[in-house]
């Protein structure tokens, strides 16, 4: 057993678009910010003592590459030359260990100003996790941070808690996925979990391409500035910055792209079809350089991806992505699915009790879609009920708050991996205690 009562233990929900962290018993997190960081490769020198030594090229064995990482919002605000935006996570799980060193760090250094060898750790992880990349993250925690005590929680199970539910089917809409899990008892059923790569990355880059072929192209923040030309009337005047990477420009782009689909999109009532939303009304939106666009049949055609992903093929400029698309199901499937794996005595549970969590669940009228979809397509005596919180920002923490509440109760501390246990054990008996 670890501490007791008192224990401010530190829960940390690291995302594919968003790490969150903050304190156990609070109701939103401290920190927020990009999971993507910001990369410059700088050449260093090993042989520092004769610089007459210059014979060797430049790639010989005498200069090292070494990358500078910049995290956080503010770092990757600011543009800077040949810095590459990448993020240490693909498909849900971590590819890149020496990013998320980069990223803990600057939650416990810069946002927190804690010192983790003071605090236990709650970790979220996805249900898709190995036991090599929980090892991992448990070696990381104690060697490198010395953490007094851990825990690993599957984000659907924190979810199920933070709606106080030890039982329900949680269907997890992220930035860079959506997931399907069945939750019983507290324990996720891996057998039956579903997922899909359309999360709100890939509703982005659809909207992006969209609005590219109507002509309207999103200019990226820095480049352009606003000169006044006569008291309070500007003027947009372009910056070149030509030695700008692609992948900083497109995450620019993106964030203003997400912007304009959380303000305007909205799931249609029923499947979407051109013929049916071609003349319906506009919605406008002001782009940072002044630029006032219309956005039309898009701003429902874009979140119907969630429900029919072949959708996808008639986005020009997403090729790459549309024969993925085409053998993707729906989440209503994905549901079915799911439910349908499960053992027949939970079926009926489950259909009553679907949470809505993650960022893109935050999409207008998605809860109502969902349900009648899955009412269709259910069989008939099932009660199909689709909860979600009214409050966006319970949604799309739900992972980061279910964190907060298992580690603040008192009959939780006991199920802490200590210090001790993995000096005596090492780290493969973290699957026994984070089971």
């Amino acid at each position: 057993m670890y501490g007791g009562d008192e224990v401010s233990a530190i829960v940390i929900d690291l995302g594919s678009h968003t790490c969150k962290a903050g304190y156990a018993g609070e109701d939103a997190p401290k920190a927020v910010f990009p999971s993507a960081v910001g990369s410059v490769d700088q050449m260093e020198d090993d042989n520092p003592d004769n610089p007459e030594d210059n014979s060797g090229s430049a790639l010989d064995s005498k200069s090292k590459v070494k990358r500078k990482l910049y995290v956080g919002s503010q770092a990757l605000g600011f543009r800077r030359d040949f810095m590459e935006v990448i993020s240490p996570i693909k498909d849900g799980v971590v590819v890149d260990w020496d990013i998320v060193e980069n990223i803990w760090d600057h939650a416990f250094r810069e946002c927190l100003l804690i010192n983790p060898k003071e605090h236990p750790m709650l970790l979220a992880e996805p249900c898709s996790n190995t036991q090599q990349q929980r090892e991992k993250a448990a070696e990381m925690m104690f060697e490198k941070y010395q953490v007094p005590a851990l825990f690993l929680a599957k984000n659907a199970v924190l979810t199920s808690f933070a709606s106080g539910r030890a039982t329900s089917l949680v269907v997890d809409s992220g930035g860079g996925l959506a997931t399907v899990a069945p939750v019983h008892d507290g324990y996720v059923l891996q057998k039956a979990v579903a997922t899909s790569p359309i999360g709100g990355e890939i509703l982005t880059d659809c909207l992006i391409k969209s609005l590219e072929q109507k002509g309207i192209t999103i200019k990226p923040r820095y480049s352009f500035k606003r000169k006044e030309i006569r008291p309070g009337e500007f003027q947009t005047v372009d910056v070149d910055f030509p030695d700008t990477t692609e992948s900083y420009k497109l995450y620019c782009q993106r964030a203003i792209a997400s912007d304009i689909k959380e303000c305007v999109s909205r799931v249609p009532d029923t499947p979407y079809d051109d013929s049916s939303y071609s003349n319906i009304p506009t919605t406008s939106y002001d782009l940072p350089d002044g630029q006032k666009i219309e956005v039309g049949a898009d701003r429902f055609k874009i979140p119907d991806i969630i429900f029919n992903p072949s959708l996808v093929q008639t986005i020009p400029g997403m090729e790459s992505f549309a024969e993925t698309a085409a053998s993707l199901r729906g989440l209503p499937q994905m549901v079915i699915e799911t439910i349908n794996k499960c053992d027949v005595d939970i079926r009926r549970e489950l259909f009553s009790s679907i949470l809505l969590a993650g960022g893109t669940a935050s999409m207008q009228q998605l809860k109502e879609r969902l349900e009648k979809d899955l009412l269709e397509e259910s069989p008939q005596a099932a009660r199909v009920k689709v909860l979600a919180s009214g409050n966006a920002t319970e949604r799309r923490f739900s992972v980061w708050i279910g964190g907060s509440i298992l580690a603040s109760l008192g009959s939780f501390q006991q199920m802490w991996f200590s210090k001790s246990e993995y000096e005596e054990h090492g780290a493969s008996y973290v699957q026994r205690k984070c089971p």
